[in-house]
Protein backbone atom coordinates (compact mmCIF):
# COMPACT_ATOMS: atom_id res chain seq x y z
CA UNK A 1 0.00 0.00 0.00
CA UNK A 2 1.24 3.47 -0.89
CA UNK A 3 1.64 6.16 1.77
CA UNK A 4 0.34 9.68 1.21
CA UNK A 5 -0.51 13.09 2.70
CA UNK A 6 -4.17 14.17 2.73
CA UNK A 7 -4.48 17.12 5.13
CA UNK A 8 -8.06 18.34 4.86
CA UNK A 9 -11.45 16.97 3.89
CA UNK A 10 -11.55 19.61 1.13
CA UNK A 11 -8.42 18.19 -0.56
CA UNK A 12 -9.30 16.37 -3.76
CA UNK A 13 -5.73 15.18 -4.29
CA UNK A 14 -3.16 13.39 -2.16
CA UNK A 15 0.62 13.72 -2.29
CA UNK A 16 2.36 10.35 -2.60
CA UNK A 17 5.13 9.68 -0.08
CA UNK A 18 6.89 6.69 -1.59
CA UNK A 19 8.37 5.55 -4.85
CA UNK A 20 6.32 2.35 -5.09
CA UNK A 21 4.93 3.37 -8.46
CA UNK A 22 3.86 -0.17 -9.34
CA UNK A 23 1.33 -0.36 -6.49
CA UNK A 24 -2.27 0.50 -7.28
CA UNK A 25 -3.73 1.26 -3.85
CA UNK A 26 -3.20 3.92 -1.22
CA UNK A 27 -2.71 2.84 2.38
CA UNK A 28 -6.40 3.65 3.02
CA UNK A 29 -7.42 1.24 0.22
CA UNK A 30 -8.25 3.90 -2.41
CA UNK A 31 -7.35 2.77 -5.94
CA UNK A 32 -4.72 4.81 -7.82
CA UNK A 33 -3.21 4.33 -11.24
CA UNK A 34 0.24 2.73 -11.33
CA UNK A 35 3.29 4.75 -12.37
CA UNK A 36 2.73 7.90 -10.27
CA UNK A 37 6.11 8.83 -8.71
CA UNK A 38 7.05 10.01 -5.21
CA UNK A 39 5.94 13.57 -4.41
CA UNK A 40 3.36 13.70 -7.18
CA UNK A 41 -0.40 14.09 -6.77
CA UNK A 42 -3.22 11.63 -7.33
CA UNK A 43 -6.92 12.51 -7.45
CA UNK A 44 -8.99 11.00 -4.62
CA UNK A 45 -12.30 11.65 -6.39
CA UNK A 46 -13.45 12.49 -9.90
CA UNK A 47 -12.61 16.12 -10.65
CA UNK A 48 -14.75 17.77 -13.36
CA UNK A 49 -13.11 20.00 -16.00
CA UNK A 50 -12.75 23.55 -14.70
CA UNK A 51 -13.00 22.51 -11.04
CA UNK A 52 -10.40 23.62 -8.50
CA UNK A 53 -7.56 21.29 -7.53
CA UNK A 54 -7.26 21.51 -3.72
CA UNK A 55 -4.05 20.40 -1.96
CA UNK A 56 -3.36 21.07 1.74
CA UNK A 57 -6.57 23.13 1.87
CA UNK A 58 -5.41 25.54 -0.86
CA UNK A 59 -6.54 25.81 -4.49
CA UNK A 60 -3.40 25.10 -6.53
CA UNK A 61 -5.00 25.15 -9.99
CA UNK A 62 -7.99 24.04 -12.01
CA UNK A 63 -8.62 20.85 -13.98
CA UNK A 64 -8.15 21.42 -17.70
CA UNK A 65 -10.15 18.25 -18.40
CA UNK A 66 -12.01 15.62 -16.40
CA UNK A 67 -9.59 13.90 -14.01
CA UNK A 68 -10.68 10.44 -12.87
CA UNK A 69 -10.32 9.28 -9.28
CA UNK A 70 -6.89 7.68 -8.86
CA UNK A 71 -5.39 9.51 -11.84
CA UNK A 72 -2.06 11.39 -11.78
CA UNK A 73 -2.66 15.15 -11.39
CA UNK A 74 0.06 17.14 -13.18
CA UNK A 75 0.66 20.03 -15.59
CA UNK A 76 -0.99 18.06 -18.40
CA UNK A 77 -4.41 18.14 -16.74
CA UNK A 78 -4.12 21.03 -14.28
CA UNK A 79 -3.41 24.71 -14.95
Amino acid sequence: MRKFIHLTEQDNVVTLLDDLSGLERLSDGTAVRPGIPFGHKAAVANIPAGSPIVKYGVVIGHATRVIAAGEHVHVGNCA
